[in-house]
């Protein structure tokens, strides 16, 4: 994997370039590990690491999203989605929230998008990870904290997640 493949983004070219990488290399992952593209709850997410990286992301963010409709200290409403068009067989997607992880060294990933799959195919794929399978050679890993999947490869730089729940259907929930 190569380290920091985006970073240090310094405008917003660049992470909108970012946000368009992650989102097709998510989706191409979970096509491999299920046959088939998943839709995406709406929310993704870019990775800083270096503090400078974050600040200058932070701006950005600010600049791009609701201050008020700050969901979990996480992810922020765009006040326009960012609207990704179908390509090279991958679909497209429209994304409502964002959020900038923190710096992380021991993560080199360049971000995440959570995906939506129905709930008896999620508590399968839960179950397989619970068991320690991995699901065509993609690992799985459940986060119990967050009740998602967790999908990851190695040389893939980016995590999707997958979910039951769209970010409206958490966010309608919450009263939010």
């Amino acid at each position: 994997m190569d380290s920091y493949k985006f970073s240090p983004i310094e405008n917003e070219e660049q992470l909108m370039k970012a946000i368009k990488y992650t989102h097709i290399e998510c989706s191409r992952l979970c096509y491999e590990a299920f046959n088939k593209y998943l839709p995406v709850a709406g929310n993704i997410g870019i990775f800083c690491h270096y503090d400078t990286e974050y600040e200058v992301l932070t701006k950005l963010r600010k600049g791009l999203t609701e201050e008020s409709d700050n969901w979990n200290q996480k992810y922020f409403r765009l006040y326009k989605p960012i609207v990704i068009p179908e390509g090279n067989g991958v679909p497209g997607a429209v994304y409502t929230y964002l959020y900038i992880r923190h710096p992380d060294k021991e993560k080199p990933q360049v971000g995440d998008v959570d995906f939506v799959l129905g709930k008896d195919e999620f508590d399968e794929l839960k179950n397989l990870s619970l068991n320690g399978s991995n699901i065509n050679n993609i690992d799985i890993f459940y986060r119990p904290d967050l009740d998602m999947v967790r999908l990851s490869k190695i040389n893939v730089d980016v995590l999707p997640y997958i979910t039951t729940k769209t970010i409206k259907e958490v966010l309608k929930k919450l009263s939010i």
